[in-house]
């Protein structure tokens, strides 16, 4: 009997890590769910992606989600802590970027937060 589904490169459908792994196979982990939602955010305010806003806004999100939050040097120690080397001035200056072009704002105590407007579109409301 002839199944369509079977590989015909001589490789047996065991051997196969992935075959039949269900859906996790196919889904994405959520630290790929959460990159592909900040890549979808700063697509919308016309930034490119780089692992430095990923990570940045990542880090003010998971704050958030904490009910904490950081200025400059509490976002360069959680990348620190990620093992993210990056300089504090080059933190500074992906917030002030971020901040200019309305994705985060800065706080009257100099913490920063996610616009409002970015947050609609990170949870799909824009």
């Amino acid at each position: 009997m002839y199944n369509s589904l079977r590989p015909t490169d001589g490789h047996s459908m065991a051997a196969d890590a992935n075959f039949g792994a269900g859906t996790q196979a196919l889904g994405k982990s959520p630290e790929q769910q959460g990159n592909q939602r900040i890549r979808h955010l700063l697509k919308c305010f016309g930034l490119r992606t780089s692992l430095i806003r990923l990570k940045v806004i990542d880090a003010l999100l998971t704050a958030a989600d904490n009910q904490r939050t950081l200025g400059v040097r509490g976002v360069h120690s959680h990348l620190l802590e990620l093992g993210i080397p990056l300089s504090f001035l080059s933190v500074r200056e992906v917030l002030k970027r971020l901040c200019s072009e309305g994705v985060i704002t800065l706080n009257a105590d100099k913490s920063y937060s996610l616009h409002e407007e970015a947050a609609k579109v990170l949870d799909g409301r824009t």
